[in-house]
């Protein structure tokens, strides 16, 4: 189904940040001048009227969900749409550039479901920066909620902007030895299966704000290597989330507490990819994990890999 024109007039404070932003780090570069940066960063904060409904249902048949599961609360993982504005305003002042900036990946804590049909409270700041000379990973955190529950959702949202360079004036490739990219476990089991058209990438920008041309102009694309568009890490991710709520957990959006992701590779379209599950160790807990991946296949490539916890009973996770 393709996606209304009418949806990119409810993008705009979203591509006004982005736009602010990378003005901003061009301006800097030029003038030479550079604010002062606090980490943690200042919060900001907005309020938010409620998502248009008819745009909720594209979005949700778009990433393969059911918007019946969605009558009264909004899906987690749309959080990015009315988060960037804020996430973008907290990058103003760095001193980087971040007309290169690409999604490097994303963690929800979800206390409690959203409300569709009130008012939200946003809440955005600077979290992290981390600097190795080659590349930096910039973090913000983004908090969602009501008036009664100011954090029923807090996402972190992690973007990596290239230097090309170590600090010693190396290249990234002399500086260091070419990390082989993940890929889906052998043992990992398929529940969900993807075809994805060429204008995946056009059609998710226009229902969240998110229109990178890396992920809608080919020859944007091409200019930074890739053979035609990529799909943006925030869809292989909704995508990723439906798929565990349709095909494991009967369309119970609510049962997922956490989920944490890396955007391991760009997913070149169009493609066809499936959904796997397995079971790992973090290196952090020491302790099994249900883990969740987007690749070709057993064995191939991966594109997303992550981690997820389950509500219990009683509403801690498991």
């Amino acid at each position: 189904m393709a996606i209304p024109n009418r949806y990119i007039l409810h993008q705009a404070p979203v591509i006004a940040a982005l736009g602010q932003t990378v003005f901003s780090a061009l301006f800097n570069k030029a003038s030479g001048t550079q604010s002062p940066v606090t980490v943690p960063g200042p919060e900001i904060v907005q309020t938010i009227p409620p998502r248009p409904k008819d745009l909720l249902r594209h979005y949700v048949r778009h990433v393969g969900g059911d918007p019946s599961i969605y009558k009264r609360v909004l899906p987690a993982h749309l959080f990015p749409q009315w988060g960037f504005p804020l996430a973008a305003k907290s990058l103003i002042g760095l001193d980087y550039p971040l007309q290169k900036v690409l999604n490097a990946g994303c963690r929800m804590e979800i206390n409690a479901p959203l409300p569709n049909d009130e008012p939200l409270r946003v809440c955005g700041r600077l979290e992290s920066i981390d600097d190795n000379g080659r590349r930096v990973l910039i973090t913000t955190r983004v908090a969602t909620g009501t008036k009664a529950d100011p954090e029923a959702l807090v996402g972190y949202i992690t973007v990596l902007v290239p230097l090309g360079g170590g600090k010693d004036g190396k290249s990234g490739k002399d500086a260091k030895k070419k990390k082989e990219r993940p890929r889906v476990p052998h043992d990992a089991r398929e529940i969900g299966f993807w075809k994805l058209g060429s204008s995946a990438g056009l059609e998710f920008a226009k229902l969240t704000g998110d229109f990178n041309p890396v992920h809608w102009v080919r020859p944007y694309a091409r200019a930074f290597g890739f053979r035609n568009c990529i799909l943006h890490g925030f869809s292989t991710m909704a995508r990723a989330m439906e798929g565990l709520t349709c095909h494991l957990l009967s369309g119970n959006a609510g049962a997922i507490r956490t989920l944490e992701v890396k955007f391991t590779s760009p997913l070149v379209l169009p493609a066809k990819v499936g959904l796997y599950l397995s079971t790992g160790t973090l290196p952090d807990r020491g302790s099994d994990a249900l883990c969740v991946t987007v690749g070709d296949a057993p064995g191939g490539r991966a594109f997303l890999t992550g981690h997820y916890e389950l509500r219990t009973e009683n509403g801690a996770s498991q």
